[in-house]
């Protein structure tokens, strides 16, 4: 029996888009190109949202290694918050129902530490029980340690639990895990598709 409702942030509970954050902070295109590849990239990524070292550090650690992106590097960090666009639609709604019918809810998300700024801004994130963001326990998904850290921190059977994640990758590792979970597109495909599993 579907007790617990697990849900990623970014993507599933609001929205954010490096294009318009980029274009809005570094609007010559040359430069936005060259930019862009020393914020996003394979080796960088997983270091950030693991929180291996504190954010403002992995940014003055940028800084020494591309200092003429000096300036770009700072607006990134001082305006990161920025990146978020908005509560996805109809997933706020979804989740007073989902609480009104005596489901749990939980967050399960890949995040730097500037997550909590977040947090704080949207509304959205009160409605959770409890969560594990990947930068404060430096694991990350897909690995299966973190799933592994949900379940332990706030004693959860993962048979019991659904998961949504918009990474298929994120989606599979969980079921190897034993947590039924759903690739999520949108509030009324998710919700489709989880009833169909409650």
């Amino acid at each position: 029996m579907i007790r617990n409702i697990i849900l990623d942030f970014g993507k599933v509970l609001v929205d954010y888009d490096f294009d318009i954050f980029f274009r809005r902070y570094v609007p010559d295109e040359n430069r936005r190109k060259q930019f862009v590849p020393i914020l996003y990239n394979d080796g960088l990524t997983p270091v950030v949202d693991r929180g291996e070292k504190p954010f403002e550090e992995i940014v003055d650690d940028l800084i020494a290694e591309n200092p003429e992106f000096e300036p770009e590097l700072r607006i990134f960090s001082e305006h990161y918050p920025d990146l978020i666009t908005g509560e996805i639609p109809g997933m706020k709604n979804l989740l007073v129902k989902l609480k009104s019918e005596g489901f749990k809810l939980y967050g399960l998300s890949n995040w730097c530490s500037k997550v909590y700024i977040t947090m704080d801004q949207y509304d959205i994130f009160k409605l959770l029980d409890g969560y594990i963001v990947s930068s404060e326990v430096h694991k990350i998904k897909p690995e299966p340690d973190i799933y592994q850290c949900l379940f332990e921190r706030f004693n959860l059977k993962p048979e019991e639990c659904v998961f949504a994640d918009d990474k298929e990758e994120n989606v599979e590792a969980s079921i190897k895990v034993g947590m039924p979970a759903i690739v999520f597109k949108n509030a009324e495909q998710f919700e489709t598709e989880l009833r169909k599993l409650l």
